[in-house]
């Protein structure tokens, strides 16, 4: 088991496989805000079923002011922005291509990690950062098409417009949740200074639940506000009635926010912030066959190399 940190890691990969598809059906239904908000607000029902069965409290027992500082900050920072991006440059990219991008979180969250709580940058994290951006550079720089000699991004017959937007989003998406993991992990170190000593031995593998209901939260009430902001309470009503669309909510939460992200905080707890987030980064390897069963994205040999590159990159900023 001394490598249990390292396993939830890689199944968190394969979470995250999994809801990157399907949130790519059904933001591409009902739209980024919208989709976000049904997800965040089952996901967050969901986490306090879990965290009532498993201790009797339906919010996060023993969190203090610290914890659900650093928490709502994680919920913002990665549900909020990170999401948003991130499911934005599915619809202009598609979730194929924008988890390529994701292989930058690593670089984002040691970044901040460097800048927050003083974990140490060497040479070797520049070079590593140079690595995964010259595999993202392969797959995106821009090729002339089969059709005419026209010009496109790389990314699966986008033109280079729609490439440059949904990479922006990209690294919007890395950045969020490179620097949410890293608030997370500030987030739980309080919250297990907030938990009396008596009570720890029960309630430590139950932390990263709770303090992700927090994260759901948060994430949910700022989705929701802006809906609301923009008058969009009634689509937001009507589009949960569609099954295709109930159905990717319900699986992008179970993968995602609700077992992913628990999990992914879980992982943080028992290993290093690099090494989690660097096994979590190898989404866009196991993407590329489901994506050509289910959307029929052809599998090229320059996407291929160009996502192991990155993921290789992502590797090398934590040895």
């Amino acid at each position: 088991m001394n490598y249990l940190g390292e396993i939830i890691s890689l199944a968190v990969a394969c979470s995250w496989t999994v809801t990157a598809l399907v949130s790519e059906i059904g933001t591409k239904r009902i739209g980024v805000l919208n989709f976000n908000v049904w997800r965040l607000f089952t996901a967050m029902l969901f986490t306090a079923i879990l965290v009532f069965c498993l201790t009797g409290s339906i919010g996060p027992q023993y969190a203090g002011p610290k914890t659900w500082l650093w928490m709502g900050l994680s919920g913002f920072v990665g549900f909020f922005f990170g999401d948003f991006c991130l499911f934005k440059s599915y619809v202009y990219i598609s979730s194929r291509y924008g988890q390529l991008f994701m292989t930058l979180a690593p670089a984002a969250s040691a970044v901040a990690a460097w800048l927050a709580i003083g974990e140490v940058m060497s040479w070797m994290n520049v070079l590593a950062m140079l690595v995964t951006l010259l595999g993202i550079a392969i797959v995106i720089a821009p090729s002339n098409s089969a059709e005419g000699g026209k010009k496109t991004s790389g990314l699966f017959g986008t033109t280079v417009r729609n490439g440059i937007i949904g990479g922006l989003y990209g690294i919007g998406a890395a950045i969020g949740q490179g620097l949410g993991l890293v608030l997370s992990k500030i987030g739980m170190e309080c919250y297990e200074n907030d938990i009396p000593v008596s009570a720890l031995r029960d309630m430590e593998h139950i932390i990263p639940f709770a303090a992700n209901m927090i994260r759901c939260l948060v994430g949910f009430a700022c989705f929701l506000a802006v809906v609301l902001i923009g008058r969009g309470g009634k689509r937001l009503a009507i589009a949960i009635a569609d099954r295709k669309t109930s159905l990717s909510v319900f699986l992008a939460v179970m993968f995602g926010p609700f077992l992913g992200v628990a999990f992914s905080l879980m992982a943080v707890q028992l290993t290093k912030v690099g090494i989690a987030q660097t096994l979590m980064a190898l989404t866009p390897i196991l993407i590329i066959l489901p994506s050509y069963w289910l959307f029929k994205q052809p599998i090229t040999l320059r996407g291929v190399i160009g996502a192991a590159i990155s993921v290789v990159g992502a590797s090398m900023f934590f040895w």
